[in-house]
């Protein structure tokens, strides 16, 4: 008589993520019409950033399951055409700079990513010199931020092949971006002790400083709803006074909290928690989800020191890693939790 098999430990693929993901774009897209109601505000930003993760999400997952390599090395290589062809200045945390900065990044996590879902040796060696190449490119177009963030990507993701578990990678990823967040409201309401002000001010520059002061007493004066989506240059002070082009904040939590009320900030780090939680549950190995947690991580701490995100290609290739990192490959099949030794098979039947 045959003895019982053992049944494999099976991960998932439950849809809470996509779920969750729906449920907080979308209120992201209504929060930014209700803020918007009665005022000459313009929501068609928000809208429009809304509408480029999803659709960067939702391309990513299906080209992440059918091409997982090509889909990813296309990515990287269309990430880097965008920074390096697409007029703008240099890159600075803000301005058009800084939406450089973020192109290398997420190319860089791309070119990471597409490494850890190739099989051969050589193509994944040949994938990382690629993300090398990438992030020197990013030096030699005078982009300092998307040089840095592109390095540190690239080290957590050669860092994560010893990674058993992606939880605490994921945790220490979110970590990172709460710091910046709070770092950002502190030099925004003169909440930094006195000596590291002064340091601070003249990293950022007095012009920063001046635009995130703005937001914050912008956001004080309608904390529920705030000035409305994309009325900022025209309350800002700084920005009046000023003969620089741009009128952002050039910190995404400050924009939203300004045009949009604290409400606005807290939807955009429940938009960054969903894309970890699904990157948690996502049935990639563990190296292949830290590595895009990390890209997206240091997009985050780059939206909050500029503007990043007020470009749509950005908002669109952070959803566009997420969903690659997400998609099921083309051959798997449910396995072990990353990190967990694979379940014994069934025991041949005794004769």
């Amino acid at each position: 008589m045959a003895s019982s098999a053992a049944q494999p430990v099976v991960r998932e693929h439950h849809s809470a993520p996509d779920i969750a993901g729906a449920a907080i774009l979308g209120c992201c897209a209504v929060w930014a019409l209700v803020c918007a109601a009665g005022r000459t505000a313009r929501p068609e930003g928000v809208l429009l950033a809304v509408l480029a993760v999803a659709a960067g999400y939702a391309c990513g997952r299906i080209a992440g399951s059918l091409l997982p390599v090509a889909s990813a090395t296309a990515a990287a290589l269309a990430g880097l055409g965008l920074a390096c062809t697409v007029p703008g200045g240099p890159g600075g945390a803000g301005g058009p700079g800084g939406a450089h900065a973020a192109q290398f990044t997420l190319a860089v996590g791309a070119a990471c990513g597409a490494a850890w879902a190739a099989r051969s040796p050589v193509v994944r060696l040949a994938l990382r010199l690629l993300a090398v190449t990438i992030t020197a490119m990013a030096m030699a177009a005078g982009s300092t931020a998307g040089c840095v963030a592109g390095a540190l990507v690239l080290l957590c993701s050669l860092a994560a092949a010893r990674a058993r578990h992606r939880l605490p990678g994921l945790a220490a990823m979110a970590l990172v971006a709460a710091v910046a967040v709070a770092g950002c409201w502190a030099v925004a309401v003169d909440a930094l002790p006195g000596g590291l002000s002064a340091p601070v001010r003249d990293r950022l520059g007095d012009h920063r400083v001046g635009l995130w002061h703005d937001a914050a007493r912008i956001a004080e004066q309608d904390p529920l709803r705030g000035a409305g989506p994309d009325r900022f240059g025209e309350l800002s002070p700084t920005v009046q006074e000023s003969a620089a082009v741009g009128d952002t904040p050039r910190s995404a939590p400050l924009q939203q909290a300004a045009g949009q009320g604290l409400p606005g900030p807290a939807l955009l780090g429940a938009a960054f928690g969903w894309l970890l939680y699904a990157l948690w549950r996502s049935p990639r190995p563990a190296p292949a989800v830290l590595t895009a947690a990390a890209a997206l991580t240091a997009l985050a701490v780059e939206s909050v020191l500029g503007d990043a995100l007020s470009f749509p290609e950005v908002t669109a290739g952070a959803g566009l890693i997420a969903g690659l990192a997400t998609a099921r490959l083309p051959e798997a099949v449910p396995g072990p939790l990353a990190g967990e030794p694979p379940a014994l098979g069934p025991i041949p039947a005794a004769h």
